[in-house]
C-alpha cells in the first residue's frame, strides 16, 4: 500500500518539515505554562525525571504507532482507520477511532482558541504598558476585567480563528509547512532570549536547582500519573493531528529516528520554559504552583517590575501565540482533510466550514467566563466541561486504541514495511513497548483521571 498510495492533499517536502510540523503541533501553551506548574506543584526535579522517562517509554512508542498508521493510510484519521481496519480484516468499527480523534482535535481548538486570545490580547496589554509598576491586586484586576468582557474575548478568539483558518486553507506546503518554517525557530528563539534573561534575575541557579535537583520523597503515585498523563497529551496522540500529518510523510523518511526528534524538541522546548520561568518566579517572590494564573496573572506582576520587563513580556506572550498558532493548525486539519475527502468539498470551503463551526463552539468557553458563569453542566462549566472530556477521557481512550491497533491488529508484516526499522531487535523493542509497556500505563493514567485509582 505504501509504495502506490499517496495523501490528495500533497506531502512534506522533507523529513525537516515534517518534524518542524509534528513538533509544532505537540508544542504548545500546555508546554509553556502547564509544565512549570505542574512541575512546581509535583516537587520539581524528581517529576521531571519520570516525565521524562515517561516520554520515551510510552509517548515515543505511540507517536510511532500513530505516525505509521497516518502514513499507510494516506488519507484523513477518519478514513485511514476504514483502510487500515479492511487491510488488517479487522471489525469495521475500528474506524470510530478515527472519529474519535478528529473529534477531540475540534472540540479542544474551540477552547484552545480562546485562550489563545488571552495570549494574543497579552501581547498589546505588554506593548501599552498595561503591566508597568502593577502590583498583584492591581493584575488581578486586569485579568478578571479582561474575562468579564465577552465582546474582547470573541474579538480575540475570532481573530486566533481566521489566523488558524487561512494558513490551513493554503494546504500542505504552501500553508502549513510555510507557517512551521517560520513559527518554530520564531518561538526557539524568543525562549532562548527569555532563558538569557532569566540568567540575569539572581534566581537563575536556584530554578536550575529545582528543575533538576530530585528529591524523590516529593514523589507519590499521583505525581508519577500526571507525568505520564502529561507526557501522552503534550505530544498531541491521540487526536487525529500527528495521524494526519503522519499522512503526508514522505516513504522513504524512518518514523522512529522521527519520532524520536520530536519527543526530544517537544521536550527541549518544556524544560526550556521551566528554565526561563523559574528564576523569574523565585526572583519575584511568586508561587511556583500557581496554574493558569502564572502565565496571566502572576508573571505579568514580574515584567510590570523589572527592568526590561516591558520587552520581555512582549517577547513572553508573542512566544506563547507563536505556540499556539503551531498547535492550532493541526487541531483542525483532521477535519479539514475529512470534509475534503467524504464532502467533495475544496479546501478553502472546508476551511471555512470547520472553522466557522469551532468558532461557534467555543462561544460557549467565551460565555463560561462572564455571563453563562453560573452555567453548569454535570457541575462543570462549558470551558471545564470540555476540557475534562477531551483530556481526561477521548486522548486517553484514543491513545488506548492505537497503541492495541498497531500492536496487535495490523498485520506485522505491514507494521515492519512501514516501519523499514535497520534492526529486528528495535522493532521488536517497539513492539513490546506498544503492545504491553504503553496500553498499561495509558489505561492507568485513564483509571487515575476518572477516579478508579
Amino acid at each position: 500500500m505504501t509504495d502506490t498510495k499517496k495523501s490528495i492533499h500533497g506531502e512534506w517536502s522533507s523529513r525537516f518539515a515534517f518534524i518542524l510540523a509534528a513538533t509544532g503541533s505537540a508544542v504548545g501553551l500546555g508546554n509553556i505554562w502547564k509544565f512549570p506548574y505542574i512541575t512546581g506543584e509535583n516537587g520539581g526535579g524528581a517529576f521531571v525525571l519520570v516525565y521524562l522517562l515517561c516520554v520515551v517509554f510510552i509517548g515515543v512508542p505511540i507517536m510511532i504507532a500513530e505516525t505509521m498508521m497516518g502514513r499507510r493510510g494516506r488519507q484523513s484519521p477518519i478514513n485511514t482507520m476504514e483502510t487500515l481496519a479492511a487491510e488488517a480484516e479487522a471489525d469495521t468499527n475500528w474506524h470510530y477511532l478515527g472519529w474519535m480523534g478528529v473529534a477531540a482535535g475540534f472540540l479542544i481548538l474551540s477552547y484552545y482558541s480562546v485562550i489563545a486570545g488571552w495570549a494574543s490580547a497579552y501581547v498589546f496589554k505588554a506593548f501599552f504598558g498595561s503591566f508597568s509598576g502593577a502590583d498583584a491586586a492591581e493584575i488581578k484586576g486586569l485579568f478578571d476585567n479582561f474575562v468579564a468582557s465577552p465582546v474582547q474575548l470573541i474579538f480575540w478568539h475570532t481573530l486566533f480563528m481566521l489566523a488558524t483558518m487561512l494558513i490551513v486553507a493554503r494546504g500542505v506546503k504552501s500553508g502549513l509547512e510555510r507557517a512551521v518554517r517560520f513559527l518554530m525557530p520564531g518561538l526557539f528563539v524568543l525562549m532562548i532570549l527569555l532563558v538569557g534573561y532569566a540568567m540575569t534575575t539572581g534566581a537563575y541557579d536556584q530554578g536550575l536547582k529545582f528543575l533538576f535537583n530530585p528529591d524523590f520523597s516529593k514523589i507519590t503515585g499521583d505525581s508519577v500519573l500526571t507525568a505520564m498523563g502529561h507526557a501522552f497529551f503534550t505530544l498531541s496522540l491521540g487526536m487525529g493531528a500527528i495521524m494526519v500529518y503522519g499522512s503526508y510523510l514522505p516513504k522513504d523518511v524512518s518514523i522512529a529516528k522521527t519520532a524520536f526528534l520530536i519527543a526530544g524538541s517537544d521536550t527541549v522546548v518544556a524544560l526550556l520554559a521551566g528554565i526561563a520561568i523559574f528564576p523569574i518566579v523565585f526572583a519575584n517572590g511568586l508561587e511556583v504552583g500557581s496554574g493558569p494564573g502564572l502565565i496571566f496573572q502572576t508573571l505579568p506582576i514580574a515584567f510590570g517590575n523589572m527592568t526590561g520587563g516591558w520587552l520581555f513580556g512582549i517577547l513572553f506572550f508573542v512566544m506563547l501565540v507563536f505556540a499556539a498558532l503551531t498547535s492550532s493548525i493541526s487541531l483542525i486539519e483532521p477535519a479539514v482533510a475529512w470534509l475534503v475527502e467524504n464532502k467533495g468539498l475544496s479546501r478553502e470551503q472546508a476551511c471555512v466550514w470547520s472553522g466557522l463551526a469551532t468558532w461557534l463552539l467555543g462561544l460557549g468557553t467565551v460565555f463560561s467566563f462572564n455571563i453563562w458563569s453560573d452555567f453548569k453542566v454535570f457541575d462543570r462549566s462549558i470551558f471545564h466541561l470540555v476540557d475534562y472530556l477531551t483530556a481526561n477521557l477521548m486522548l486517553p481512550i484514543g491513545g488506548f486504541g492505537i497503541a492495541m491497533f498497531a500492536g496487535w491488529v495490523m498485520k506485522q508484516r505491514h507494521s515492519e514495511q512501514e516501519l523499514q526499522m535497520s534492526s529486528a531487535e528495535g522493532y521488536q523493542l517497539w513492539k513490546f513497548l506498544v503492545c504491553y509497556i504503553a496500553p498499561a500505563a495509558v489505561f492507568l493514567v485513564f483509571l487515575n483521571v476518572v477516579g478508579v485509582i
